[in-house]
């Protein structure tokens, strides 16, 4: 093979390699592999995101489950003007709506060019007081808005683990009477034979007045008596 020939395929085989590097590097992203991420999402026009919808069951739940949950998930606004979540509905059981404190609340309110986040401490929540739900799997998910537009997705439902941890729900304090205290407890007794009245002290006798008998030196009508011998 002449010298000329053997540069030519050299120069190929080259060519081909980088072109095969090249197309490894682009399949390495996750556009190129369209990759989708675990967690659902759903956009509402042209402003409004939903991120990272999940059902969060209690910690030690698996497999298929019925019970309480919350539903985490980042709603995004672009827009101008502030968005109002009025419902969440996962399968048949609805969402009730709470602030930081616990406070319920009746909508959930994204301001413009904001977000807010659902779930986790120092965010409002969204409660589901039971529902059932397959640990793993997804779940129909709708979210309604005041303007009468509504999201469906299929939510993923993960127990309260891993990075949903302190996303799950968590049982009612349960008020606990104060130390020594005892339920039901009545007002103390007066000490037998009290009546409420002053008791004289002990050998003291009080004295009585005679009826219809006046004492010395005064009539019944209460009129000085002349002295004995006085005319």
């Amino acid at each position: 093979m002449s010298r000329s020939l053997r540069r030519g395929s050299i120069a190929a085989l080259a060519v081909l390699a980088i072109a095969s590097l090249s197309s490894c590097a682009a399949g390495d992203k996750p556009d190129t592999l369209q990759i989708k991420p675990d967690s659902a999402a759903a956009t509402l026009g042209t402003n409004v995101r939903l991120n990272n919808i999940v059902v969060v069951t209690g910690t030690d739940t698996s497999g298929d489950t019925t019970g309480p949950a919350n539903v985490t998930v980042n709603i995004s606004n672009t827009g101008p003007a502030p968005v109002e979540l009025q419902s969440l509905t996962v399968g048949s059981s609805a969402a009730t709506f709470a602030d930081a404190a616990g406070a319920p609340l009746t909508s959930i309110v994204v301001p413009a060019g904001g977000a807010v986040l659902l779930g986790g401490d120092g965010n409002p929540s969204a409660k589901l007081a039971s529902v059932g739900v397959t640990v793993g799997g997804l779940v129909p998910t709708t979210f309604a808005f005041k303007d009468g537009q509504k999201v469906d997705v299929q939510a993923g439902v993960s127990p309260d683990k891993g990075i949903y941890k302190g996303f799950g729900p968590t049982a009612s304090p349960v008020a606990v009477p104060g130390k020594g205290a005892t339920p039901g407890a009545t007002a103390s007794v007066p000490a037998a034979g009290a009546t409420g009245a002053a008791t004289p002290a002990a050998g003291a006798t009080p004295t009585v007045p005679v009826a219809g008998t006046p004492t010395a030196g005064a009539t019944a009508s209460g009129a000085a008596t002349p002295a004995a011998g006085t005319h």
